[in-house]
């Protein structure tokens, strides 16, 4: 997450960055006619350095063509992009000493090769000093566990340990901006927390700026306090984990358990129970507003024996905003 303490240069920029594929569709016998596929429209956004931030939307909404276009893979169709300053279609080469990228779903190690050799595959294509990779090396062994799998090879290596084994090759040469998409699908919930734990101390000490993109909204809640929501294309938030919940008029529920079986609980507006079983009874209240008002009401009004505040769905959250969206109504 974002120290308030440092630069708030901007390390990526995008300017209205357009991707249009054009696509054969079959219409008929020996016939096809070509579409159009704005895959990204006009997206504008900056991130600065040191920041992690969350990159989210469904399937097909452009998250995976904007981080091709930002390591150099695609080159946008219109809009200027930016990363440290260097255009990534034009100066690919250089721009991958800068950068570290890892595909969920596709891995850049060597398949049949021992973990270790496709390290060292990277440390001569990098031409990293063998003083700062031996460095590297030996703390990307200790904190993602890797010293037992170094000599197996990677096609023998379950899912979770090749992702810790992709994270440690992207990281080998120091970049400055790290690329991950979908780094945690598929893992274990050990994996994942190991992942996370990660990715956080590595922000914390070496200020390396992280753009995220996951289905996992567990991973954007643990690691980011940015979010920004892609759909169809284009950005419809960009702000606070928090505002998101406002944008998408998310609610809080309290969970109340009472000495006994009673009516419902006359609950001042906004909230309401929305449900009731025997003595426990849930009443739902905006994410945005505080507990305290509601919780000391009833203390006061009811035989209250325990309470509990469950937190808004994010995923629920996102959900709506897209219906609105596609419905034709404003997104906060």
């Amino acid at each position: 997450m974002m120290d308030p303490g440092r630069t708030m240069d901007p390390f990526i920029e995008l300017d209205g960055v357009e991707k249009v594929f054009d696509v054969r569709r079959k219409t008929g016998f020996l016939k096809r006619e070509r579409h159009r596929v704005r895959a990204v429209d006009s997206i504008s956004f900056s991130v600065a350095r040191g920041e992690m931030v969350g990159y989210i939307g469904p399937n097909g909404a452009g998250k995976s063509t904007t981080i091709k276009m930002l390591t150099g893979i695609l080159t946008p169709s219109g809009g200027r992009l930016r990363v440290a300053g260097i255009d990534p279609s034009r100066e690919r080469t250089r721009l991958a000493h800068r950068i570290g990228v890892v595909f969920g779903q596709r891995t850049t190690l060597w398949w049949d090769l021992p973990l270790i050799d496709s390290y060292r595959l990277v440390h001569r294509m990098y031409r990293i000093p063998a003083a700062r990779y031996r460095e590297n090396l030996d703390r990307m062994v200790e904190l993602l566990d890797l010293g037992e799998l170094l000599d197996v090879p990677v096609r023998q290596l379950s899912l979770g340990q090749r992702m810790r084994g992709d994270i440690a090759a992207a990281l080998l040469h120091d970049p400055e901006v790290l690329y991950l998409d979908e780094p945690t699908i598929g893992l274990d919930v050990i994996s994942k927390t190991r992942v996370r734990e990660f990715l956080r101390g590595l922000n914390a000490e070496r200020a390396t700026t992280v753009l995220l993109t996951t289905h996992d909204l567990q991973d954007i809640e643990q690691l980011c306090s940015r979010v920004m929501v892609i759909d169809h294309g284009r950005l419809v938030y960009d702000g606070a984990l928090a505002g998101l919940h406002e944008a998408g008029e998310s609610e809080r529920i309290l969970v109340v358990d009472l000495e006994r079986e009673l009516p419902p609980i006359a609950a001042p507006s906004p909230a309401r129970v929305v449900r009731v079983e025997g003595p426990r009874q849930w009443l739902a209240f905006p994410a945005s507003a505080s507990a305290a008002g509601l919780v000391a009401r009833i203390a006061a009004e009811y035989p209250l024996v325990d309470l509990s505040v469950r937190e808004p769905d994010i995923e629920a959250v996102i959900a709506k905003m897209y219906a609105e969206r596609r419905a034709g109504r404003p997104v906060a």
